[in-house]
């Protein structure tokens, strides 16, 4: 399994300690995020691991901002995502099983790190239910 992540100036610390994470599982990670703590624009970062989930380069993505949403909405922009912003281990499972969600997308601030671990490891161990969610999964694109 290969991931991409993304992150701004707020995710540094949890994208780091994902990328342990994900490491520790075997699991090949394309970083295109900050390492810094310097203010950076999070589309810069966001856009590439979009590119790397709808061209099928990797395999699902995690992007990680203050609150989650800018990074999420960058990345929906793109015509085969699915990013969910999640901040409970609930909203993880049923961003997967209902939604086919093929990026992650979380709130540094509003979450813990070890909460964070956890929403990823449900992220990834998690599979989409199909059924009657298919077809609703098939109109989110706009044409």
């Amino acid at each position: 399994m290969k991931i991409a992540i993304g992150n701004d100036h707020a995710g540094t610390e949890y994208k780091l300690a994902i990328i342990g994470l994900l490491k520790s599982m075997g699991i090949e990670v394309i970083n295109h995020g900050t390492d810094g703590s310097d203010s950076v624009d999070y589309a810069d970062f966001v856009h590439p691991v979009a590119i790397e989930v709808e061209e099928g380069n990797a395999d699902l993505g995690i992007i990680i901002c203050g609150s989650g949403n800018g990074v999420s909405m960058t990345a929906n922009k793109h015509q085969k995502i699915r990013a969910a912003l999640c901040w409970t281990i609930e909203i993880v499972k049923l961003a997967k099983e209902h939604n086919d969600a093929n990026i992650l997308s979380l709130p540094a601030r509003f979450i813990s790190l070890p909460q964070a671990l956890e929403m990823v490891k449900t992220f990834l161990n998690t599979s989409f239910e199909g059924g009657r969610h298919e077809r609703r999964i098939e109109k989110i694109p706009c044409n």
